[in-house]
């Protein structure tokens, strides 16, 4: 036996021993909460009710840390080590398990979910994680207290979970802190307690209920619409900015990135600063902006602080003219479009992000590439993306912008005329490596030109998909918009 495996059962033995006051009556306890993941499911639960979006975000990637530590060390690792349960006779039977596990000792699945839930945690809310670091702690001391596992099993658990935790940044990276944003000012009129402000209030765009109402108290003096049920969102965003050119102000808008996108296009037209107010469901444009709540834009309104932003457009071209569309954040051709559609359709049923799981793995399995000539060269691709500025990470999820008025865009191609294609790009968006993979393309372009796309075609742009054009050119507005930004 190796010096290690002598000092593991030492140490397990002087565990065995101790009789530390007022632990048997937690650990086992805690020891049993957690199989099968359960106190992290109801940490999770809790964390997401009280903790707001930073909680919110906080539950999701510990449990996501959570699902990947666990397949890893119970499906993958546990099967190659194959390491024997400690000899239990010197542990008192108050401490033992009704149920002694019959898997390897190594490493502990229970120290490894416990890390991976306390650490990805941590990665978006120090404070939780501090909350939560003292009971993933004991969880994992409780696995060598009750008899079930050596130090050392623990010990490799728990640097398992760390691990699985660190690396959901490859699917999922942190949103970048405030002071990394790249911003540049622009002029914008100070409006005290909001007046010669109109806004917009889409409440269908996020949770319902008080957002009109608060902003009437945040903002005094501003002229808040709200959208009825069977109103039409465009219709009352064109009366708004008629209002607040008139008065000389400012468009406010309170709603989600499609509605954000509306009122951006109507800003510009007028000439009118914009005042984004987050009340959707994800509101990257706000977050990208540096914009986390509605007292932000209050103080920027009162301030008139503002910055410059770039406004993408989508203009058809030859035969097929018709109205401009514009984008603050993303377009898509290929099988994203496809996604939004086939999620709208179930949401009603089973909620937003089910849908879009279902929508998920059935364009996977059924989904087709499309043919497009891009910037005059032919190619078959499942998907084509085009961020209104540099997106990082670079890859399948691109997720966060640190400048918004670069006058590029972010072009993206996932390719489809690869051997292997469809498996290859399902390993590489699993695995997180799609940035290195062979059919994987990226190039930043200040314009992009598509044409050729099929009758059936779609796009998509900051959430919302629609019919495409035969021939399409995408590029930057040449007048900035002006958007309410604290300091």
């Amino acid at each position: 036996m190796s010096t290690w495996g002598r000092w593991d059962r030492q140490i397990f033995a002087r565990v065995a021993e101790a009789e530390p006051p007022l632990v048997q009556a937690v650990l086992p306890r805690l020891s049993r909460a957690a199989n099968h993941s359960r106190l992290w499911l109801a940490s999770a639960a809790g964390i997401a009710a009280v903790g707001g979006r930073p909680g919110r975000r906080a539950a999701a990637r510990g449990l996501a840390a959570v699902a990947l530590a666990s397949l890893t060390s119970n499906v993958f690792v546990k099967y190659a080590a194959r390491r024997e349960r400690p000899t239990i006779d010197g542990v008192p039977l108050t401490r033992r398990l009704a149920r002694a596990p019959r898997t390897s000792s190594f490493p502990s699945g229970h120290a490894a979910s416990a890390a991976a839930f306390a650490t990805g945690v941590a990665l978006e809310s120090g404070a939780l994680g501090a909350a939560v670091a003292p009971v993933a702690a004991a969880v994992a001391a409780s696995r060598v207290y009750v008899g079930v596992h050596y130090p050392a099993d623990v010990v490799a658990g728990c640097a398992l979970g760390v691990g699985a935790a660190l690396i959901t940044h490859r699917w999922w990276p942190r949103r970048p802190a405030d002071t990394r944003l790249q911003h540049h000012a622009a002029h914008a009129p100070a409006l005290a307690d909001g007046a010669g402000l109109v806004v917009v209030v889409n409440e269908s765009a996020g949770q319902g209920g008080s957002d009109a109402e608060r902003l009437r108290v945040l903002l005094p003096e501003a002229e808040v619409l709200e959208r009825g049920e069977d109103e039409d969102l465009l219709t009352l965003l064109d009366t708004a900015a008629d209002r607040a050119a008139e008065r000389g102000g400012a468009l406010g808008v309170c709603g989600g990135d499609g509605s954000v996108n509306a009122a951006a296009a109507r800003a510009v037209e007028r000439r009118l600063p914009l005042a984004v107010f987050p009340g959707g469901t994800l509101n990257h444009f706000a977050l990208d902006t540096g914009i986390h709540t509605f007292d932000d834009t209050a103080a920027a309104l009162t301030e008139g602080r503002a910055i410059a932003v770039d406004l993408a457009r989508v203009r058809p071209v030859g035969e097929a003219d018709g109205p401009t569309t514009h984008f603050v954040n993303t377009f898509s051709v290929g099988l994203y479009p496809e996604l939004v559609r086939a999620r709208e359709r179930l949401e009603g049923r089973i909620g937003k992000w089910p849908s879009a799981v279902v929508a998920m793995v059935r364009l996977m399995r059924t989904g087709q590439p499309i043919e497009v000539e891009v910037n005059g060269h032919r190619q078959q691709l499942w998907l084509l993306f085009a961020g209104n500025g540099l997106y990082s990470p670079e890859g399948f999820a691109p997720a966060h912008r640190t400048q918004l008025d670069d006058g590029l865009l972010d072009v993206r191609v996932v390719r489809a005329d690869r051997r292997l294609a469809r498996t290859r790009v399902v390993l590489a968006a699993l695995t997180g490596t799609l940035d290195n993979s062979g059919v994987y393309a990226a190039a930043r372009l200040p314009r992009l030109r598509l044409r050729g796309l099929a009758g059936d075609a779609s796009l998509a742009y900051d959430g919302e998909a629609g019919p495409a054009p035969g021939e399409l050119l995408i590029d930057k507005h040449p007048a900035p918009l002006t958007v309410y930004r604290p300091a």
